[in-house]
């Protein structure tokens, strides 16, 4: 067997934040002695941190880093979350719901349920789309209880849902975590980059990072985890980034925190404002809320105001601004340097994918961790799937955005009007003909999510598959009355989600 080189050892992770100690704590679960993992972060620079509402796959995350979920939601005065509700998004004065898990259930039919659903609906004989889905149903009720894996035929065994969560107290989390497991952190800024001047495969290769401190930090594995900033990846390794603001041109974002409202409800609520859209997360002590706008379409001072007005309790602090480009880095590994989070790309909070781009990107680092010889075909394939993961999320936003019938300003007429990437257009097409899903394999976002969003913002399908006309209108309309019927009385049964937070993952009062 080819020599792949002697393995390296020292892994340098450069930040902190989200990225920086979400990728500590997975490496630190799998990595052992004789490797070294350090985290250099500065206090000073802080991070961007707001109430953060994360999807399902987090749930993956939390198993590979071996994270409790009880008590990370303690911790970070966490809630659940079982979706996305949409206000404003296809016309004002509207409103959907973007839930977690599946729409309806398989039948031995030949077709999905959703072409059932399309019949049934036209014949006016099927309830809207969300008395077919636990999630959503749920949600609507402010109920909550954990899946049930035994109740087997059960829309409980797979319910779907994910997490509210203090990001702040989140990174505290984990690095108790990550030090626990030998993690060492170096607190400073970094001032210097060095690069490896010696001929041979490390020729360009970063050797260390220097401190204010004047101590030097070598490494053989670097992750840039520094945000926006992107100090190794960009600012020293000079990649070049792909802007996406053609497509989705908000760039800035006003964030403040609330008080506390009742209920506590499972869900974030994603409203739809003159030029950009204000989001709503609740935790346990208090609500995160902020305003994501085009700059170019609102002044600072307008987005700001818009955002207190629409709060729905008084604000507990100063809101911040965050300004941002959207986008991805076209190379998030290069030599020994990955890019993990804000420096690899930043696709704006919409559907609450950022902490999943960091997971994915660890995760898929840990499948091809390197030898020292850095193979440039494991590159080139993480690059690879790096970039389709980024573009499957870049193309669910978008449509969200695309797909908008207000008329009201020259914001959202601009996105209706736009040009969309080529695979978004074709599953609109496709939708549009006969309400068929595209195929998904890879996608984050699977079938019932696409279904959701284009009904929720009004793509109506001119028609459905034939096969769907096999079965009787009766035999059709029994079977979506069995799934609508189980999920109201499983709903029924479950706590209200205050009752099930209060009980199982109380958190210290603030």
């Amino acid at each position: 067997m080819e020599n792949m080189g002697k393995p390296l050892q020292r892994v340098v992770i450069v930040g902190g934040g989200a990225a920086g100690w979400m990728s500590a704590a997975a490496l630190s679960a799998v990595l052992k002695p004789p490797y070294e993992i350090r985290l250099v972060e500065s206090e000073e620079i802080g991070i961007i941190g707001v109430g953060e509402a994360t999807i399902p796959p987090i749930r993956m995350f939390n198993g590979l880093a071996r994270i409790d979920e009880a008590g990370f939601l303690k911790a970070t005065q966490g809630t659940f979350k079982l979706g996305i509700e949409f206000v404003n998004w296809g016309r004002v004065g509207e409103r959907y719901f973007h839930g977690f898990g599946d729409v309806g259930k398989e039948a031995m039919w030949p077709v999905d349920f959703s072409q059932y659903w399309l019949r049934m609906r036209a014949l006016g004989r099927a309830l809207p789309l969300d008395a077919y889905a636990i999630s959503n149903t749920a949600a609507k009720s402010n109920k909550f209880m954990l899946p049930q894996p035994n109740m087997q035929n059960s829309p409980m065994a797979a319910l779907g849902y994910a997490y509210h969560f203090d990001a702040g107290l989140y990174a505290r989390h984990l690095r108790a975590v990550s030090e626990a497991r030998g993690v060492r952190r170096t607190e400073g800024k970094v001032v210097r980059v060095l690069l490896n001047e010696e001929p041979g495969p490390r020729l360009g290769h970063v050797r260390a990072v220097q401190m204010q401190s004047g101590e030097l930090v070598e490494g053989d594995l670097f992750l840039d985890c520094s945000g926006f900033a992107s100090l190794l990846i960009e600012k020293t390794l000079d990649t070049g980034y792909e802007d996406w603001s053609h497509w989705l041109p908000c760039d800035r974002a006003w964030a403040v925190p609330s008080e506390r409202t009742n209920p506590l409800v499972p869900y974030t609520r994603a409203t739809a404002h003159k030029a950009g859209w204000q989001w709503r997360i609740p935790l346990q002590h208090r609500v995160g809320n902020g305003h994501v706008y085009s700059s170019a379409h609102m002044s600072d001072d307008e987005a700001a105001a818009i955002l207190l007005k629409n709060l729905d309790a008084p604000a507990l602090a100063e809101p911040r601004l965050v300004k941002f480009r959207t986008g991805m880095r076209k190379q998030a590994w290069s030599r020994n340097v990955v890019a993990i989070g804000m420096s690899a790309g930043f696709v704006e909070p919409l559907e609450s994918t950022a902490l999943h781009l960091i997971q994915m990107g660890v995760a898929k680092l840990i499948e091809a961790f390197p030898h020292s010889g850095f193979d440039p075909v494991e590159i080139e394939e993480y690059n690879r799937a790096s970039r389709v993961r980024y573009e499957y999320v870049r193309d669910f936003i978008v449509l969200h955005y695309h797909l908008n019938q207000r008329d009201d300003t020259e914001f959202w007429r601009a996105c209706a009007a736009m040009s969309v990437p080529e695979a978004l257009r074709y599953r609109m097409k496709l939708y549009a003909a006969s309400g068929r899903l595209a195929d998904v394999h890879a996608d984050l976002f699977r079938e019932p999510s696409w279904l959701e969003v284009m009904e929720g913002q009004n793509l109506r399908p001119r028609g459905w598959l034939a096969l769907a006309d096999l079965q009787s209108v009766e035999d059709t309309a029994r079977y979506m009355r069995g799934i609508s019927d189980t999920i109201a009385t499983c709903v029924a049964a479950m706590p209200a989600h205050e009752e099930f937070v209060r009980q199982y993952c109380p958190a210290a009062q603030a």
